[in-house]
């Protein structure tokens, strides 16, 4: 009985974590704007999730929580660009084109990882299809409301489509060569059988939108106009040739970009964004005259073929030739030190603090179409902010609050050491043990409690493993 009511409390106290209130104001704090420069000694006021008033000396309205950040910096929550948290699946490897499918059916509000990301600052993710197919499934923008049950409370409303393409070694080694995702004997085998899948499915997603406009205009004069035959697939090829949907590639050589880019010049989409392209810096002035964007690693590579020929003056050689750039995870470790990822950038590039803080910030807000929403600290703008006690820039700065529509989600101080834990109904609570303090208790909201006391002989540990792209 004991073990149940434990289990029962812990996960009550993971629910429980959704704040109530939407307002807050945050006094005193050095506020990075990204985009109107750092104001010192500001305070920002958050009503009904909204950003409402940033100055000196606000009035607080009756009631309302108030933060004081003497000595701290508040900067606008980071967006990950490129994420797979919160997923129970990421790649559909069935079929080189799997377009049909959404990330949006496999969110898990549950993840410990949207806490974690939010223990470093993160309030947004694009939670994205893997890379096993030439073109895969459709992404998922999230706000880290942790605590939420539903899957669509963590839906980042209103932002646009997305999805997900790759080129290179994953799709020709998944479906090509036989290997872990069962492939073989099927078109991708190379990079040339990649460029032909794409111009297929471009093809015949045009002729399937040209069937369908000819339909709809034929039906207006003839009610009896027979209509083709719908298709998943071939619909969400539609929509990426009208540019409702915004393509994120991943890739890494120079030429598979370059190729990309002539591909989608030929069928009239405009709007791409080039995930991890680790050698994008050769081609930095034809992303720029395309009008391409880049969100790129800061300095992980070596760890295939494709992406030996790398450095870490990526990001900044983009950002001065003209192109769209931001930082990205690609990991569940990874995405709580964004902010240490950006100065690694700005340290190889020169970069600025606003511009290096514009990679996390406002630039992954712009390739993801949600930049008048989040991304900068600016009136009007929704109350994404996390709160550091020192520059997010220094490699000492720690996150103290997390806020998400005005909500605090992360704080450092206050939040119970049983929210830090991933639950497990297998795993042995020695496990927990460690996780929280490497010891052999555990600090509840108003006790120590011991686990040996409480639970006698452990369960049997087991172990999982995640899955990436």
């Amino acid at each position: 009985m004991k073990i149940k009511l434990f289990i029962v409390a812990l996960g009550l106290s993971l629910v429980g974590h959704s704040v109530s209130a939407q307002d807050v104001l945050i006094r005193h704090a050095t506020v990075l704007t990204i985009t109107k420069g750092t104001l010192a000694d500001t305070d920002v006021l958050i009503r009904d999730g909204i950003i409402a008033e940033i100055g000196k000396g606000l009035r607080a309205p009756r009631g309302i929580e108030e933060v004081d950040a003497t000595g701290q910096f508040l900067m606008p929550g980071i967006i990950d660009a490129h994420s797979h948290i919160a997923l129970s699946s990421v790649n559909e490897g069935s079929s080189p084109v799997t377009a049909e499918v959404t990330m949006e059916d496999v969110v898990d509000p549950y993840d410990i990882g949207i806490y974690r990301a939010l223990a470093g600052g993160v309030t947004t993710s694009h939670t994205m299809h893997g890379s096993a197919n030439v073109i895969g499934g459709q992404n998922e923008t999230i706000k880290h409301r942790y605590g939420k049950t539903d899957p669509d409370d963590l839906r980042f409303v209103g932002a646009p489509r997305t999805i997900k393409f790759a080129l290179g070694e994953n799709p020709t080694r998944s479906h090509g060569r036989r290997g872990s995702q069962g492939g073989g004997g099927i078109v991708p085998a190379t990079r040339m059988g990649v460029e032909q899948v794409l111009r297929s499915s471009f093809e015949n997603g045009k002729r399937y939108m040209e069937a369908w406009d000819a339909y709809r205009l034929a039906v207006k004069t003839n009610p009896r106009a027979v209509s083709p035959e719908y298709n998943d697939r071939l619909e969400v090829m539609a929509d990426i040739l009208r540019g409702e949907i915004l393509v994120h590639c991943h890739s890494y050589r120079a030429d598979e970009i370059a190729m990309l880019m002539r591909v989608l010049k030929d069928f009239g989409v405009t709007k791409v964004t080039f995930q991890h392209a680790n050698e994008a810096f050769k081609v930095a002035p034809e992303l720029a005259e395309f009008g391409a964007s880049a969100s790129v690693f800061a300095d992980w590579w070596s760890y295939k073929m494709e992406v030996y020929y790398s450095t870490a003056y990526n990001a900044a050689i983009l950002m001065r030739n003209g192109v769209l750039t931001s930082i990205n995870s690609d990991s569940g470790e990874l995405n709580r030190h964004l902010y240490h990822e950006a100065a690694k950038s700005q340290r190889y590039g020169g970069l600025t603090d606003d511009e290096a803080l514009s990679m996390i910030t406002i630039n992954p807000a712009t390739q993801l179409g949600i930049q008048d929403r989040v991304g900068s600290i600016e009136i009007g703008k929704d109350g994404d902010v996390a709160l550091y006690d020192s520059h997010p820039l220094s490699v000492y700065a720690i996150p103290m609050q997390t806020y998400v529509d005005g909500k605090k989600y992360f704080d450092r101080l206050t939040d119970a050491d049983d929210m830090r834990i991933q639950v497990s109904p297998t795993a042995s609570f020695s496990s927990y043990e460690t996780q929280i303090t490497g010891k052999d208790h555990f600090h509840g909201d108003n006790e120590i409690i011991d686990f040996e006391d409480l639970f006698g002989v452990a369960a049997e540990a087991t172990t999982s493993t995640s899955t990436s792209n």
